[in-house]
């Protein structure tokens, strides 16, 4: 039997050593009634200065539509999240990433890139996101042997209730055109909201 989690944070080690960013990660583990325990993974901060926090255990299973009557245990979409941020580490940011991270177990969501998860609660202490938009990461998906489907490490990037409403009116990509366009930095967990027209 394949121990995912295992593969994945194999995988991550490469792709941070890869990146300048040496040793072993931080790791806070969160567990959730009737639910397996989620870690929380910090590594670096790497050349730019940015810390990443990712997942583990997510891709323990794959992700199923709970509508779906018949279900897989071995194929299926399977994933990560990665949040990535400059230092200092927001209080609370590892628990809301397990939350994230928990979904699919715990309410049967799928995740994927441009879905918007809303937490309806500050991602962190004192935080204006309330949030979470998914997109590709630069982090290579992890291959699996056959017959198991791969895992996405997903970029997970925390938005406020306002951007959220935007998301969902005009969509991810024009939520990210519009941050481009502002000079947003979304790494800094303490940047000013997009105000898109």
């Amino acid at each position: 039997m394949v121990d995912v989690p295992a593969e994945v944070r194999g995988r991550l080690q490469a792709h941070f050593t890869a990146a300048g960013v040496l040793g072993e990660p931080a790791e806070a583990n969160v567990t959730f009634l009737g639910a397996e325990r989620i870690s929380v993974l910090r590594y670096g901060p790497d050349a730019e200065g940015v810390n990443h926090f990712v997942s583990l255990g997510c891709s323990r299973y794959p992700m199923v539509d709970p509508t779906e009557f018949v279900t897989d245990t071995q194929q299926g979409p399977r994933a990560e999240v990665v949040v990535s941020l400059r230092p200092p580490s927001p209080a609370g940011l590892a628990r809301s990433i397990a939350v994230l991270a928990a979904a699919p177990s715990v309410e049967g969501l799928v995740l994927e890139p441009d879905a918007l998860i809303d937490l309806s609660g500050p991602l962190f202490e004192g935080a204006p996101f309330t949030a979470f938009l998914l997109g590709p990461s630069d982090i290579e998906d992890v291959a699996l042997a056959d017959p198991l489907s791969d895992v996405r490490i997903l970029q997970a990037t925390p938005i406020t209730p306002t951007e959220a409403a935007w998301v969902r009116l005009k969509g991810a990509e024009a939520m990210r055109e519009a941050w481009r366009s502002d000079g947003v930095d979304v790494l800094d967990a303490n940047r000013r909201a997009s105000q898109p027209s």
